[in-house]
């Protein structure tokens, strides 16, 4: 076996973990709810958390792999993220979940931002389409057992071992990383720890301003929003003068890794939160247990895993922006798929739609994260790769809070707060205004995804 496969094998186990612990928590929520004793607006951390850390820890861990060896830094991810797993599953309560949960994060980033960038170094250009598309179907991979073994492990174990499942990957993954990762390119750096902690501000106060307005329990959320939105504009402000910005603009002024990472975040934005509004339709509406409604994902999880690294090499023959292209075309197909759900629909049409989903994973991100790293300088891979990373992660975030929002938004708050908990359906008149809830935050991502099939269209070849 060639080195550079090995190497490989150990980024798809690192892909594979963070994926796994992502899907799992969406279908755990209203048991961890239940179990901890916690509300909506402090349970929702679990996910939150988890993004934010990752979307502003990105960028500059992907500069600490640059100055330190970005092979120490995806083992050390290994470490934190496999310690943290532990932790989260011993947790007795919500706080010390959601402090886990945004130790896991720092894990995560450190393997997210990295794993690019090592990719990079290790396969020449004419061949990143096809370890791109491997790296993407270790998401996907993620994403079956996931969501598979979220159902089942929630139902008959408890969720605590949905984490604990991390423990047995993380070690094997670590020894095989120690063995295998060799740090190459290492260049000085310089952080941007006042950006950092500027654009977490923001992220923070946006997200519980936002929360805070469903479920109505301060009486303060436009002053959080507000205040979210001030730190925005101080974070934009001190980037523009820093010599070592966060996000450097200067890396934008090639048109394809603009357009790339523009059509990354709407992608994020647009398409991440409908898979949750998805499972608090089948969960909330319909009434289905966390292991009928993963089944129905599974078909699009299978399609991912198998075509993903297929079309990474498609994406090296014909180019990125098609296959990229019609990748997005398929997300927007499943969203106007989701659309038709009503309160009486047959719930496989759910399964059409993940195939859609599945053919989208499979060609959009291995060929859009090409594009990316294919058009980096040589000595910014870590750089370029941890921007590619906070941009998708804010655009995460960004998913969750609007689908949330405006799904939650039809609702009155204790029964928004009894739904998303899972100790209520909703029925009757109160379920068609929730689906009517749902129905308006699928066609506010449906039109995200098309402003996303925009800039891969324009991208250029």
């Amino acid at each position: 076996m060639e080195n550079s496969t090995k190497i490989l094998i150990v980024l798809l186990l690192g892909s594979i973990m963070a994926a796994i612990d992502g899907s799992i928590v969406l279908l755990a929520f209203p048991t961890i709810s239940q179990d901890l004793n916690a509300n909506l607006s402090s349970s929702i951390w679990t996910l939150l958390i988890y993004m934010i850390v990752s979307a502003t820890l990105t960028v500059q861990l992907g500069r600490v792999g640059d100055i330190y060896g970005r092979a120490k830094m995806f083992n050390l991810g290994f470490v934190v993220f496999t310690i943290a797993s532990a932790t989260a599953g011993f947790a007795p309560d919500i706080l010390s979940l959601i402090i886990s949960r945004g130790v896991q994060a720092i894990g995560s980033a450190l393997m997210l931002s990295n794993s690019g960038a090592i990719v990079a170094d290790v396969f020449p250009k004419e061949k990143l389409g096809r370890a791109f598309g491997y790296i993407a179907s270790g998401w996907s991979v993620g994403g079956i057992l996931g969501i598979a073994l979220g159902g089942i492990i929630t139902t008959l174990l408890g969720w605590r071992y949905i984490f604990y499942i991390n423990l047995p990957i993380g070690a094997v993954a670590l020894y095989l990383g120690l063995r295998y990762l060799k740090d190459v390119n290492i260049k000085k750096r310089r952080l941007d720890i006042v950006g950092m902690l500027l654009l977490a501000a923001s992220l923070c106060l946006v997200s519980f301003g936002v929360l805070d307005l469903i479920v109505n329990t301060t009486g303060i959320s436009t002053y959080l929003v507000l205040a979210g939105l001030v730190f925005g504009i101080l974070f934009l402000v001190y980037e523009h003068k820093h010599p070592d910005p966060l996000i450097d603009l200067k890396h934008f002024r090639n048109r394809v890794l603009r357009y790339s990472m523009l059509a990354a975040f709407f992608m994020s934005v647009g398409y991440m939160g409908v898979t949750f509004l998805v499972i608090l339709y089948l969960q909330g509406v319909r009434g289905l247990s966390p292991l009928n409604a993963a089944l129905l994902f599974l078909p699009g999880y299978l399609i991912s895993g198998v075509l993903a690294p297929k079309m990474g090499r498609l994406s090296d023959i014909y180019g990125v922006r098609k296959i990229a292209t019609v990748g997005i075309l398929c997300f927007g197909a499943a969203t106007l798929v989701y659309i038709t759900l009503n309160a009486s629909t047959d719930v496989y049409i759910v399964m059409i739609a993940s195939v859609f989903t599945g053919l989208g994973v499979s060609m959009f991100f291995p060929a859009n994260n090409k594009a990316v790293m294919s058009n980096a300088p040589q000595d910014s891979y870590g750089v370029i790769n941890g921007i590619l990373r906070n941009i998708s992660g804010i655009g995460v975030l960004f998913s969750y809070v609007i689908a949330i929002f405006i799904a939650f938004a039809s609702l009155p708050p204790a029964m928004a707060e009894q739904l998303f908990v899972g100790t209520t359906t909703v029925i009757g008149g109160i379920s068609d205004v929730f689906i009517h809830g749902i129905h308006i935050a699928l066609a506010v991502a449906f039109f995200f995804i098309i402003i996303a099939g925009i800039f891969s269209l324009v991208r250029g070849k």
